[in-house]
């Protein structure tokens, strides 16, 4: 087991390194000049000049590669070049909404998910099946933004059941913060509904069709037993991986949900520092991101080889 997690903790190591360089060279290429930005387009060139060699944005990439890196292992992620303030904070700020957001929408998606699953896999071929399956892939791939606007539009304009803004009012306890959270977290609950529900459905009928089962079905277990103790814990295991690459998706990848309905997550603050060539803070929110998604990983490994020993056991082979 020991080598099991030195393994995968080396794999996400070395990804978290390949990521950092591409978010750095990339950052790089983007169009416009940092100086301007800041001072603006009519700004005097010798100005931009000496703004640009005080931010160190003139020095060569790779000594500019390594001393952010080297600042960043040490727990300095740099200063903001448009608040001119140390980015960690506002980056802790947007990473706490972040999560709000995102667990409003795995404790929706999770079990809605798996319900699903299972019941279209109890029902293979049929019309309930069809529907959930279809269901499911039709609302997956349907763009944030157009599913956003619809559910804004129904349950916040006409129905007037939710708020369209997901900024709660200073102070507000648990229940108010969530209540402004359902409806931008409806977007992201369509989109990894159909996810969820398909892994969930492939294991429970790949699961039903095995020996164990028939063999627990012959012994004159109820057929509720036999779902509950021997089909739910092996036809879930590859769905716990969906869930904690999801749950990395859900970290990183709503800037449309939180730019829609103004939310100050990390989706928005990504958004901001892309578009004002903040570079600091764009540079530390998406390895902060990639963070977060490499610890998911590394616990639904972790999980799914404590429930199949023989994949940590395969990975020696």
């Amino acid at each position: 087991m020991a080598r099991f997690i030195a393994r995968r903790i080396a794999l996400a190591l070395v990804t978290l390194f390949v990521l950092s360089v591409l978010v750095f060279f990339c950052c790089q290429v983007l169009p416009g000049n940092v100086a301007l930005a800041i001072l603006g387009p009519q700004a005097d060139p010798r100005t931009v000049n000496v703004l640009n060699h005080e931010l160190g944005v003139d020095r060569p990439l790779l000594v500019q590669y390594s001393s952010w890196i080297t600042s960043f292992l040490q727990g300095d992620m740099g200063r903001s070049y448009i608040y001119r303030a140390p980015v960690a904070p506002f980056i802790l700020q947007a990473i706490g909404h972040s999560l709000k957001l995102a667990s409003v929408a795995i404790l929706v998606v999770v079990p809605l998910g798996i319900l699903g699953g299972v019941v279209a896999a109890l029902n293979v071929h049929r019309p309930l099946d069809r529907i959930i399956s279809i269901g499911g892939v039709s609302a997956t791939i349907l763009p944030e933004f157009v599913s956003g606007i619809v559910l804004i539009l129904v349950f916040g304009v006409w129905l007037r059941w939710l708020p369209i803004s997901a900024a709660w009012p200073q102070g507000a306890g648990v229940f108010t913060q969530v209540y402004h959270l359902i409806l931008p977290a409806m977007p992201l609950v369509l989109v990894l509904f159909g996810y969820i529900a398909r892994m969930a459905r492939a294991g429970m009928i790949e699961a039903l069709d095995s020996d164990y089962t028939r063999t627990a079905v012959l012994k004159g277990l109820t057929w509720r037993l036999v779902i509950w103790r021997h089909v739910l814990r092996n036809a879930l295991l590859p769905t716990i991986t969906v869930i904690a690459t999801q749950a990395g998706y859900l970290i990183g990848g709503l800037v449309v949900v939180e730019t829609l309905f103004r939310y100050e997550g990390v989706g928005s603050l990504i958004f901001a520092a892309a578009t004002s060539k903040d570079f600091p803070m764009l540079e530390a929110a998406v390895l902060v991101i990639g963070i977060t998604y490499a610890l998911a990983t590394l616990i639904a490994d972790l999980l799914y080889s404590i429930l199949n020993p023989r994949i940590r056991m395969g990975s020696y082979k």
